[in-house]
């Protein structure tokens, strides 16, 4: 019996959740997922950490035990994350080998803090990749100016990485570009290429959501006509500038000496706008060598009544261009607006640790007080 999430898997997207707790781990809920939904990966983020924290008591006795021993919140905030990372990863050891490590991969995010500091985030990446020690993980690594070379140096490192927060096909470019450097280092280095996979996270829904409040205030029919097709139309541009990387000499050198293109990963898919279909992000950005992330909800809602009609992307480039050109014309500056972007999700991220800072915290607070009973 066919359904959308194996329809896409079909056309060769591969459906990964973003999502991640305890909770789903130690119920079996994962699993089921992976069996039912065709799930085969997990992304996390600082603020998926700190909803899995604020729920139920699943953390309890590993918070006993770090408060025992002492450790402070930042020791406490690693350990848990990389527990849960490791476990996930065990889950999908299956779904890694049967898929020669391209699935069953498990995102880890460096302390977003470090995000403006290059060295800061190898080192954290390294630190992250040995203490997670599952070959199926995946560090992520924000597309700052100051993490592109970062993402060169852990590559570099034969550590696989899942770039987060892209926004703009400049910076997609330079992403890209950053990951084939990574490649030429660790070939210099006699790693192994084909153990190393890396996605490149673009964001859709976000892009949808600050242009059309920029349309909206523009208020012509002719903005208004526009909404909510920037956030596709800039995705299905990215996955041209894909297709163009791996039409390169330089890339082909590389994937003769063993190396995985680096899938573009689509991110921020559920749909803010309730007006528009629940699975638009999804249906809408089908083809070959891509990931969709999926929140809870879009997994469902596409499980569900999703329909998946084929590749959706390679033949829009010319009416994407055409809407870009149209957005620019209407007033909308896409160059702040990604610039923007950018600034909000480092900044939302910092929220999202500090407050899951704050919960362990308390958590550990608590867990003091009842050692001292």
């Amino acid at each position: 019996m066919s359904n959308a999430t194996k329809d896409l898997a079909a056309h060769g997207v591969s459906v990964w959740l973003d999502d991640l707790s305890r909770e789903l781990l130690e119920s079996g809920d994962l699993q089921k997922l992976i069996d039912e939904r065709g799930v085969v990966g997990v992304t996390t983020n600082p603020t998926i950490f700190a909803n899995a924290l604020s729920k139920g008591d699943r953390y309890q006795d590993q918070v006993d035990t770090l408060a025992k021993n002492n450790a402070d919140v930042d020791l406490a905030v690693f350990e848990i994350t990389t527990d849960d990372v490791r476990s996930a990863c065990d889950v999908f050891k299956p779904l890694f080998d049967s898929s020669k490590g391209q699935d069953g991969r498990v995102s880890i995010e460096v302390d977003p803090r470090l995000a403006r500091d290059t060295d800061g985030t190898i080192d954290s990446a390294k630190k992250l990749w040995a203490t997670v020690d599952r070959a199926n993980a995946m560090i992520k690594i924000p597309a700052s100016v100051e993490g592109l070379p970062a993402i060169t140096a852990v590559i570099g490192e034969g550590i696989s990485v899942n770039v987060t927060l892209i926004f703009s096909l400049e910076r997609y470019r330079a992403v890209i570009d950053a990951y084939l450097a990574g490649l030429e280092q660790a070939k210099a280095k006699g790693i192994d290429l084909s153990t190393i996979r890396s996605v490149a996270s673009f964001f859709v829904s976000r892009v949808d959501t600050e242009i059309d409040k920029r349309l909206t205030a523009v208020g012509t029919d002719e903005a208004l006509a526009l909404k909510s097709k920037a956030g596709l139309a800039n995705a299905q541009l990215a996955y041209q500038a894909f297709e163009e990387s791996v039409a390169t000499a330089r890339w082909s050198e590389l994937a003769a000496a063993g190396a995985n293109v680096q899938r573009p990963l689509w991110a921020s898919t559920g749909v803010k706008d309730p007006k528009l279909p629940d699975t638009l992000y999804v249906t809408e950005l089908v083809a070959k060598d891509t990931v969709n992330t999926m929140p809870g909800a879009t997994l469902e809602a596409t499980f569900d009544h999703g329909v998946i009609t084929g590749d959706t992307v390679t033949g829009s480039y010319a009416a994407a261009t055409a809407t870009m050109d149209a957005l620019a014309n209407a007033g909308v500056d896409y160059n702040d607006v990604v610039n923007l972007l950018e600034v909000e999700g480092l900044d939302k991220f910092e929220k999202s640790w500090g407050e899951l800072l704050g919960s362990v915290t308390d958590e550990l607070e608590r867990a003091k007080a009842r050692v001292s009973e």
